[in-house]
């Protein structure tokens, strides 16, 4: 089976309602140099987080990745406001303690000593840790199958577009490439014309001819330019084609594609040259913020 190209852009939801519970797990996605994870949980889930880390990273290579995770327990018999007692009287000690070292009035109240974390907490009965898990990571599992499905679409959709760029540019390196030859021949003549307006009958020097049209001709070649672009341009379409996380190597073959662009637009002395150099430039940059997107 093929390997997609992936965009680093995507959307994943699941939902499950039973009679005891439903769960929402919510992923949404968009650039960034590597794997970045930020997750939003009740505190119930929280001792799942380093297993959460381990099943996205699994099917998720790069992007800064946003998770959502909510969880609504249906059996009122099971919650209840619990009262740490302790850690009411530990922090009411150190106020106290806080208030004698610096002079000032204690105004503790009960309602702001309820305030303090974990004083007052939504206390769920005990809860069957695999049960939990299982519960979770298929939820997660169901959401990640979506992402994945979104992002796949979209890096299709990217694949395509980038490919219409790369056959844009072959056609601007065969403009370059079918007008250079003549460039260097209408300078030989435009550079004879001159010489016998200057010389008049006199008879001209073909190897001192020779040798200016030759200094021109390597002047302005770009014939390694054009090859190292057509290489360029296979490579690419060879990544995209294989599929998988390739945005990184991607990104260097545009950089390797947009220096031989400049090499060629400097060496331009022929109007049709410099536009379809132009031309080069611009869809290479297209190209690259295309890539940006790719994972």
């Amino acid at each position: 089976m093929a390997v997609m190209i992936r965009s680093m852009t995507g959307f994943g939801r699941s939902e499950t309602v039973c009679e005891a519970y439903k769960l929402t797990v919510e992923m949404k996605s968009v650039n960034h140099r590597y794997f970045d994870l930020s997750i939003r949980m009740p505190r119930l889930f929280n001792r799942f987080e380093a297993q959460i880390r381990t099943l996205l990273k699994t099917g998720i290579e790069r992007g800064k990745i946003d998770l959502y995770i909510s969880y609504e327990n249906y059996a009122a018999a099971e919650s209840s406001v619990k009262y740490n007692r302790a850690l009411a009287e530990e922090y009411l000690k150190y106020c106290r303690q806080m208030a004698s070292d610096l002079g000032i009035q204690d105004d503790i109240r009960v309602s702001m000593l309820a305030r303090f974390p974990d004083v007052l907490t939504n206390g769920e009965g005990e809860t069957d840790e695999e049960q939990l898990w299982e519960a979770l990571s298929a939820g997660l599992k169901e959401a990640c199958a979506h992402f994945v499905e979104a992002r796949t679409a979209e890096g299709e959709n990217l694949k395509n577009d980038i490919l219409g760029k790369l056959d844009t540019m072959r056609g601007a390196l065969a403009v370059i490439e079918e007008r250079a030859p003549a460039i260097v021949e209408e300078y030989r003549e435009n550079l004879r014309t001159r010489i016998n307006e200057i010389l008049a009958d006199r008879t001209i020097d073909e190897g001192r001819l020779t040798t200016e049209v030759t200094i021109y001709a390597d002047r302005i070649c770009v014939d390694e330019e054009m090859v190292r672009l057509h290489s360029h341009i296979d490579q690419m379409e060879k990544e995209l084609k294989k599929g998988g996380p390739v945005g990184k190597k991607l990104d260097f073959i545009a950089q390797e594609m947009n220096r031989e662009a400049n090499t060629t637009l400097s060496k331009s002395s022929d109007l049709t040259v410099a536009d379809n150099a132009i031309l080069l430039k611009t869809t290479i940059e297209k190209i690259r913020e295309q890539i940006q997107n790719i994972e």
